[in-house]
């Protein structure tokens, strides 16, 4: 056995990130995905940067679509619709990724493919969700995350809110789906029975509010939480500080590692000293707080100096490493964090890893991103049962497509 989800087949209709997150993570643990591009350029992540100067090859779609087969077909076309359909009866999964009512309107709704094949999961990937006021309104990742109010508890008081340069919101909504679609899946071994599966942007980064919802609501409205720069509005000192070279993430959250953190800085009197004495003194003093560390940390030689003194200490921190740096980290590297993959146009690339760990499978799968279109003859034959005139007919018609293979 490969991986967990060997025996599992995926039909995955989503594009660009939240879905194809969810069904990258099957694909690292063993599950066929079938990936279905409509022609003629297919996901349009394949035109995202980086992309290879020689080859047009988008290192955005290799990184998460490694391990998938490409099915580059028309579904409005009715000869590829039909193959679709006959695919349904051969697969576990349905992922989808349009906006509301659209997988509807090609033909492939929860009620069809449930009615063809009623051990399917399906799932459903959009910003707002199926229902509600907002399910038919455009989004994306930063639009699902400003409903949220996650927008607004980034950047500096009074200035307007930063953008957040990584897809954190897409890839922990494709986390969220491929949680709720595992789940699913064991639900079926246990009774049968396939289900639909809702998941949208806007729930899963309003989960993320760890203390502002339950500190607003339990407050009766008098905690009104807001951005506070660099430094947490409710913990102190937890945040980024500016030292010689760069800067550093302390995080204090109980006295004993604030009486730490003095012990460090050779000021083991700030202690008992009463504008500090607890977390309720420290937030009122917050300003007198970061100017101390800060003064500490103007002192040392640089960041690096300055976290092996803190780590010595016990003190949670951490130097903000650029990506570069990250990606250059021994700890990263050695758990493969950061992992090195070949592709047959970009050769040797660094991508993120795959971050779910299994004692029975502990190596990492091998795996290759499709080009276009790759797999339509072997997909059509081997899981629709096509035959050769078919698809001769089928590529006549345009109804699927493909790019040259870079071998």
């Amino acid at each position: 056995m490969r991986h967990i989800f060997e025996d599992i087949r995926v039909l995955d209709f989503s594009q660009v990130l939240a879905g194809p997150t969810a069904s990258r993570f099957l694909v690292e643990m063993g599950a066929d995905v079938i990936k279905v591009e409509l022609p003629p350029g297919g996901d349009s992540s394949r035109q995202l940067p980086y992309r290879d100067p020689a080859t047009g090859r988008s290192g955005y779609h290799v990184q998460q679509n490694r391990g998938k087969r490409s099915l580059c077909i028309n579904p409005r076309d009715p000869k590829a619709h039909a193959a679709l359909l006959a695919l349904l009866p051969h697969v576990d999964v349905v992922v989808e990724s349009f906006s509301p009512g659209a997988i509807g309107r090609l033909g492939f709704d929860w009620e069809t493919v449930s009615s063809i094949n009623p051990r399917i999961v399906m799932v459903s990937l959009s910003a707002f969700g199926q229902e509600g006021p907002l399910a038919s309104k455009p989004g994306y990742d930063n639009i699902a995350q400003a409903y949220s109010g996650i927008t607004s508890m980034i950047g500096e008081p009074g200035e307007a809110p930063p953008m957040v340069a990584a897809a954190i919101g897409d890839v922990l909504t494709g986390v969220h789906a491929f949680g709720a679609l595992a789940a699913a899946l064991y639900h079926r071994e246990r009774t049968g029975r396939g289900q639909y599966l809702d998941i949208s942007l806007v729930d899963a980064y309003f989960g993320c509010h760890e203390i502002n919802v339950q500190a607003h609501s339990a407050s009766g409205g008098a905690v009104e939480p807001d951005r506070s720069g660099s430094h947490h509005f409710a913990v102190t000192p937890f945040g980024i500080f500016s030292g010689a070279g760069g800067h550093v993430v302390i995080c204090v959250a109980a006295n004993e590692q604030w009486s730490r953190l003095c012990s460090v800085m050779g000021r083991p009197d700030l202690v008992d000293d009463a504008r500090f004495v607890d977390n309720a003194a420290r937030c009122r003093h917050r300003d007198e707080v970061v100017r101390l560390i800060e003064g500490w940390l103007a002192t040392r030689h640089d960041i690096a100096a300055a976290v092996e003194e803190l780590d010595a200490g016990r003190v949670p921190c951490a130097p903000v490493l650029s990506v570069p740096e990250a990606m250059a980290h021994p700890h990263l590297r050695e758990r493969e964090t950061v992992r090195t993959v070949t592709d047959r146009a970009l050769g040797d690339i660094d991508l993120p890893g795959f971050p779910l760990r299994f004692s029975e499978f502990p190596g990492c799968l091998d795996l290759e991103a499709p080009f276009l279109g790759e797999h339509n003859r072997t997909i059509l034959q081997e899981v629709a049962g096509l035959d050769d005139a078919a698809i001769d007919e089928l590529e006549a018609a345009g109804a699927v497509a493909s790019e040259p293979i870079i071998d």
